[in-house]
């Protein structure tokens, strides 16, 4: 097996762990969008720090082991106005779809949610017109 389908595997299963945990250890569904907005809007304020250590550990453990592994290599463009909009984009779909793609295809499909199943469904498909239509037909990215 490849190295990167290994890592993937690994960070696959990683976060799965971490939804599991997160929902039996507190009974709250991993959604990132959901906890970094209660953040944001003031609406989590009563279990901030839970937030905070979360966040903590989402962005600190791929630094952490990108000092055993080293950096991988991504296929993201160069191009820092797409990078820019792509995030906006994406914090506006998960507004608008209530939850990301950690609460709705992670926890919601494990937990038979039709909502987080038609949800990830939608994800894919954007995606997959995204890149249709940005990277083969406008050559953007």
């Amino acid at each position: 097996m490849q190295p990167d389908w290994i890592m993937g595997l690994i960070g696959g299963l990683l976060i799965g762990l971490a939804g599991a945990v997160l929902l039996l250890g507190n009974g709250k569904i991993m959604g990132a969008s959901g906890i970094i907005g209660g953040l944001v809007d003031g609406s989590g304020r009563s279990d901030k720090w839970d937030r905070i250590v979360f966040l903590a550990g989402l962005f600190g453990a791929p630094i952490i082991v990108m000092q055993f592994v080293g950096t991988p290599e991504t296929n993201a463009t160069n191009n820092v106005a797409v990078l820019i909009a792509a995030g906006l984009l994406v914090g506006v779909g998960t507004r608008i779809a209530n939850g990301c793609t950690s609460g709705h295809g992670v926890c919601g499909i494990s937990r038979f949610s039709f909502r987080g199943i038609i949800a990830t469904v939608f994800y894919i498909l954007a995606g997959g017109l995204t890149i249709v239509f940005f990277r083969h037909l406008m050559g953007v990215i």
